[in-house]
């Protein structure tokens, strides 16, 4: 079974083959930050041009680096949503012709159900049930997952994501964007402790997320050391910043395995190629003697591998579509 995976959800434009489920033949990634540096985050109108203009040539490099034709394909898997809407336009609508004029059957994906099935492209694999934690630019979300097209959302972001919370610190502190990996290697020489920012727990085992306070503690900090003409401790402030916002991800992630007394936890999404996280997370785990599985760095950022890989489950449980599918904004998944 040869499976051609599209991703077009945000700025990246990715295309993938996989064979069966455990043999990833291509992945083909293009990136749009040296558009969106200037800006401070992504344009979605620039980020839709841009795949406009990369989508046909990453889908063809990665049928050249499977060594596949298209009529090979007996899958094409797309990203449906949730993203930017002219931006999953692109990728849905070229998957859609491809099947229209091929006849190759076509299926949507749920992004996060990618982020979710994006560890079952690595050799160690979790039984399921298992709890997800899904952390990006775009959501910060809780899942409960009893197979390969069974998700039961626990938690999510109130406002903003970790991802957004991350960026923006960045730029408040002067970084170029992308900004978070840039804040993960500042706090390596600071201390996590040296400044009290708050930690947001909300109600009594909730499971949700809010880091908006968080990121108005960190600018309020900010203002009152210019104030006083402190020169700013940005490593520290990076590492306490860091701090405040994973400890509330792994401790509520862990709060979900407790309260569904579930016993593997999943990490997935761009922010979970945080180092700091994985190794704040590896730590909870063992303590809590629970068993704990990271994708590969590459496997946690947008991808066509794993949507490749969710498509084939979920064509297996028929959804396949049809050409007046239309994708979608928020996340399908409840």
């Amino acid at each position: 079974m040869l499976t051609l995976g599209i991703e077009s959800s945000c700025d990246d434009t990715a295309a993938a083959v996989l064979k069966d489920t455990d043999t990833l033949l291509s992945s083909v990634l293009t990136s749009q930050d040296q558009i969106h540096t200037r800006f401070g985050g992504v344009v979605p109108e620039l980020a839709s041009r841009s795949h406009l203009e990369a989508i046909v040539p990453v889908v063809n490099e990665a049928l050249n680096r499977a060594d596949i034709r298209l009529q090979e394909i007996d899958l094409i898997a797309v990203t449906q949503g949730p993203g930017l809407i002219g931006s999953l336009l692109v990728g849905f609508s070229y998957a859609k012709a491809l099947s229209c004029v091929t006849g190759i059957p076509l299926v949507g994906v749920d992004h996060m159900a990618g982020h979710i099935l994006s560890v079952f492209l690595e050799e160690t694999q979790p039984e399921f049930p298992f709890i997800s934690l899904v952390v990006s630019g775009g959501t910060s979300s809780i899942y409960r997952a009893d197979s390969f097209t069974s998700f039961s959302l626990l938690g999510r972001t109130r406002d903003d994501a970790a991802g957004e919370a991350f960026d923006k610190v960045a730029k408040l502190l002067g970084f170029p964007y992308p900004g978070g990996p840039i804040i993960s290697r500042e706090a390596e020489s600071g201390d996590a402790d040296a400044i009290t920012f708050p930690r947001s727990w909300l109600e009594k085992e909730s499971l949700d997320f809010s880091f908006s306070g968080l990121k108005t503690s960190v600018l309020n900090h900010c203002n009152r050391e210019k104030q006083k003409n402190i020169p700013l401790q940005i490593a520290d402030i990076c590492a306490s910043f860091q701090e405040a916002c994973i400890e509330v991800l792994v401790e509520k992630t862990l709060l979900a395995a407790t309260l569904e007394n579930v016993n593997s936890v999943v990490l997935g999404g761009g922010v979970s190629s945080n180092p700091r996280l994985r190794h704040f997370m590896n730590q909870r785990c063992a303590e809590e003697d629970k068993k704990l599985y990271i994708p590969r760095p590459s496997h946690c950022t947008d991808n066509a591998a794993m949507i490749a890989l969710a498509g084939i489950h979920f064509q297996n449980n028929d959804s396949s579509l049809s050409l007046g599918s239309d994708v979608y904004c928020r996340s399908s998944l409840t």
